[in-house]
């Protein structure tokens, strides 16, 4: 009964921190609220006295209890004492331990994320005072999130091997694909920029857009390095006229095609909610910083890696 409610104090504390966080309502446990109840502790010497086990006195079923060691009735107070206490409705375990689970609602505008951010700075000083044996763990979203996480991390690098694959039987070539791939870093210097004048935060559906992203900045650049590639075998220009042909060629379908997908995503993030507003941004800014780099970037890495030069070239 000690140790239960030692457990019932932690979590009385943790509920009432997580009153006092902006955002948070309907907090409850899922042990149920406490009931009255008859609490017996037996005092282990006068139980053997009266000739008497525990397993006797656990199989109560009146205030007598029968000993069959002495054939007679021995009244409970005279080897247990009697209390009430207040215990849960109900007791669960998780993994074989006794496990409560304190939840709570977030009010609209407030993400889950920064919910446990705010109380875990909390929880890291409180469980200090823990006695021993006593710990926590977050579940609920943040769970589902971290679970999410490491799932897509398991397919990334099969996913991008495949692109690696299929860039390489694309363009027959080693350079063309790595200056591909490098465009990607491009794209997360916009995703970390909008998500901080957002005040967003990195969760898994950020992940989930920033492998959308990736996408799109890839085909960008395959449509402008792919390009070069033609203006140079099919339409025979020299190396520097056909970076920037195809540079000047590919700015419009590029850009028109960056506004779109931007557009589609304007009402994610003012109504997708926290669910989907964090990946509407991803790919907002992250496109947008991509496009414009992309743009200038992918021309002069394809000169630095094919030695394009320009010293006696006019335009």
């Amino acid at each position: 009964m000690r140790t239960r409610t030692r457990s019932f104090a932690i979590v009385d504390r943790v509920k009432a921190q997580l009153k006092n966080i902006p955002g948070s309502k309907n907090i409850a446990d899922n042990w149920g609220p406490r009931t009255k109840k008859l609490g017996v502790h037996i005092d282990q010497a006068r139980a053997r006295r009266a000739g008497l086990t525990s397993q006797d006195v656990g199989k109560l079923e009146s205030l007598n209890i029968f000993s069959q060691a002495s054939g007679r009735s021995v009244p409970l107070k005279q080897v247990a004492d009697i209390g009430e206490v207040w215990q849960p409705s109900k007791i669960l375990s998780r993994d074989r331990l006794k496990t409560v689970t304190v939840s709570a609602g977030i009010e609209e505008g407030v993400t889950a994320i920064a919910l446990f951010e705010q109380l875990r700075s909390w929880l890291d000083i409180e469980k200090q005072n823990w006695p021993v044996g006593y710990s926590y763990e977050f579940g609920g979203e943040w769970e589902a999130s971290v679970e999410g996480n490491e799932s897509i991390g398991v397919k990334v690098p099969i996913a991008l091997l495949i692109i690696v694959l299929l860039l390489f039987g694309q363009f027959n070539s080693i350079r063309r694909p790595v200056i591909i791939l490098l465009t990607i870093p491009l794209g997360l210097i916009g995703v970390f920029f909008g998500l901080l004048i957002a005040n967003s935060y990195f969760g898994f559906i950020t992940f989930l857009g920033v492998i959308a992203l990736s996408g799109i900045i890839i085909n960008n650049a395959i449509v402008l390095i792919d390009r070069i590639k033609i203006e140079i075998e099919e339409n025979g220009l020299e190396p520097p006229r056909a970076v920037i042909e195809a540079a000047q060629g590919r700015l419009w379908p590029i850009l028109l095609t960056t506004c779109t997908t931007i557009g589609g995503m304007v009402p994610l993030w003012y109504g997708g909610g926290p669910i989907f507003e964090p990946m509407a941004i991803t790919i907002i800014f992250g496109l947008l910083f991509a496009t414009l780099l992309t743009l200038g970037v992918v021309p002069v890495l394809y000169s630095l890696f094919f030695r394009v030069q320009y010293k006696d070239f006019s335009y």
